[in-house]
């Protein structure tokens, strides 16, 4: 393993670093043996179901926190996904960090988060937090030092230029937010460069303690117990003049050396790949099983909308069709997902489709993002608060591959909340539409869905839960690939292990259709298992 290490840093950085790569390898060594939570069981990320939150908006902090996993082992969530929860200003709720080693104080600190992840892990519950590898918040101590001289030690673990000229090919991630990847420096009279947020500037891996550094901070979860990290914004760390500095063979290089550290301290530990790119890029994120384990499937997420806003089922399986064509290791596995922190992101489908969705779904001005690159909006509010719509939407996540994400509160219907949204917006003097769907846990809703059997959240709820269910109790059937086909309007999933059979049918047209003898009502779905 550390002549695999050492090459893949030689790949990076050439024989130049030999002292470096030496450190490198002592700390890796070092968090080896200091690694006491080696398990035997390294595909769970393959099965189960997967629930995304923020720790200070769903349970206040993580006592808090601790108390909701009776409710969270109830709807059957094998998989906590923490939305960011290191040392931050919370100008990006929390993907602006600014201490990687540090849990934030307002949700109990350190040994708080650790005491949960014991009580999460007691449930058979695992555990995974957002880490931006990207960029840092410009309240880091790295850049507060980088900002002020030229000769500061940590100037080189930023991009710096006299002007705004350089990497002129990236593309604006945040169109309306931020106009521009550069900013001023007033103190250094020169520009850093940033893919996000201004106040985010972009770390530096040219240089190598950058990296030597991040390995560092992210073994040392790793040895505390936490089963994964969602990699954010790994599509942008090297850049290169004259490309748009996504997707460079470094970038890849740089998560394999990630993985490599990981699997050398005690296999198990995924790493998540967030890279909103076109399909091809995306699988490039498994590499040869030696990367990602994981990617977010963010090309099949537009088609379920487009298939209900068009009532045509093929948009999800000539995507289906397309994605079966790429190259995806057996050992790899997609997340998916109808709705996320982040928008229904459109960067991706064509043009028409783009005016489609926005049409359809786009309801409210305020609901834009990225001028219309993107919709934000709970998936409640973006299927006209219709129970039905919505465990259909669900019901069509569940049929077809990977392992399905739940945003906390769209299990119960949760709406947006503009209240929040407006206040954050005035607190953080940006523009930001995300914050309609990021507000605080809906009790009253939690309320209904669990007593009131009349209510469209207790619909929503219960049947969730069943799908659930279903998919807890049959862990054979959903290891196998599906088969897939549209017809007569109706997505029909297949999965089959020896003689048993799950076929999924959903009606995405208004009208009753029929199907293999099964009479579906408009927006109706069912499920049929046979066999023993």
């Amino acid at each position: 393993m550390t002549n695999e290490i050492e090459t893949l840093w030689e790949d990076i950085y050439g024989t130049a670093y030999p002292d470096e790569k030496d450190t490198l390898l002592e700390l890796l060594e070092e968090r080896s043996d200091q690694a006491t939570n080696t398990s035997t069981e390294t595909d769970w990320y393959q099965t189960g179901v997967v629930y995304s939150l923020y720790v200070d908006l769903f349970a206040d902090d993580f006592d808090g926190l601790i108390e909701r996993l009776d409710y969270i082992e109830e709807l059957g969530v094998t998989v906590l996904w923490l939305l960011p929860v290191l040392e931050s200003p919370m100008v990006d709720q929390g993907f602006d960090v600014s201490d990687f080693s540090r849990v934030r104080d307002e949700l109990g600190g350190t040994d708080a988060f650790l005491h949960f992840v014991e009580a999460a892990h007691d449930r058979g519950i695992k555990v995974v937090f957002d880490v931006p590898i990207n960029h840092t918040s410009d309240q880091h101590e790295w850049f507060q030092d980088a900002r002020e001289s030229e000769d500061a030690a940590y100037r080189d673990y930023y991009i710096w230029n006299d002007d705004t000229e350089k990497y002129e090919e990236t593309r604006l991630l945040l169109k309306g937010v931020s106009d521009s990847n550069w900013t001023y420096n007033e103190p250094t009279d020169d520009y850093y460069f940033h893919r996000f947020y201004d106040v985010q500037p972009d770390l530096n891996y040219k240089n190598p303690d950058v990296l030597i550094d991040m390995v560092r901070i992210l073994t040392r979860w790793q040895v505390e117990g936490v089963d994964g990290f969602r990699m954010d914004a790994a599509p942008f760390l090297w850049k290169r003049e004259g490309t748009n500095c996504e997707n460079l063979p470094e970038t890849h290089t740089i998560l394999q050396l990630f993985r490599a550290a990981f699997d050398y301290i005690a296999e198990g530990t995924i790493m998540i790949a967030e890279a909103n790119q076109e399909p091809a890029d995306v699988v490039d994120y498994f590499g040869d099983g030696d990367e990602c384990h994981v990617a977010y499937n963010f090309p099949i997420m537009p088609t379920f909308f487009l298939a209900l806003a068009e009532n045509d089922p093929t948009y999800i399986t000539d995507e289906l069709a397309s994605l079966a064509d790429l190259d995806v290791p057996d050992t790899a596995q997609w997340f998916t997902f109808l709705r996320v922190h982040d928008e229904l992101t459109l960067e991706f489908v064509s043009p028409d489709e783009r005016r489609l969705l926005n049409d359809e779904y786009r309801r409210d001005d305020d609901w834009e993002f990225r001028d219309g690159e993107g919709i934000s909006g709970r998936l409640y509010n973006l299927l006209e608060e219709d129970p039905e719509r919505v465990l259909l939407a669900y019901s069509l996540l569940f049929s077809v591959e990977g392992t399905p994400i739940i945003y906390y509160g769209d299990e119960i219907g949760m709406a947006n909340d503009r209240a929040f949204f407006e206040e954050m917006n005035e607190q953080l003097g940006y523009d930001d539409s995300r914050y309609l769907h990021r507000g605080p846990f809906d009790e009253n809703r939690k309320a209904a869905a669990m007593t009131d059997e009349d209510s469209n959240a207790h619909t929503i709820w219960t049947g969730l839960r069943e799908m659930i269910e279903t998919r807890t109790n049959n862990p054979t059937l959903f290891n196998e690939q599906p088969t897939y086909r549209a017809e007569n309007g109706v997505f029909v999933s297949t999965r089959t292990h020896g003689d048993r059979t799950l076929r999924t049918y959903n009606n995405v047209t208004t009208e009753p259709r029929t199907v293999d003898g099964v009479a579906l009502d408009g927006y109706e779905y069912a499920w049929r298992l046979s066999g023993q």
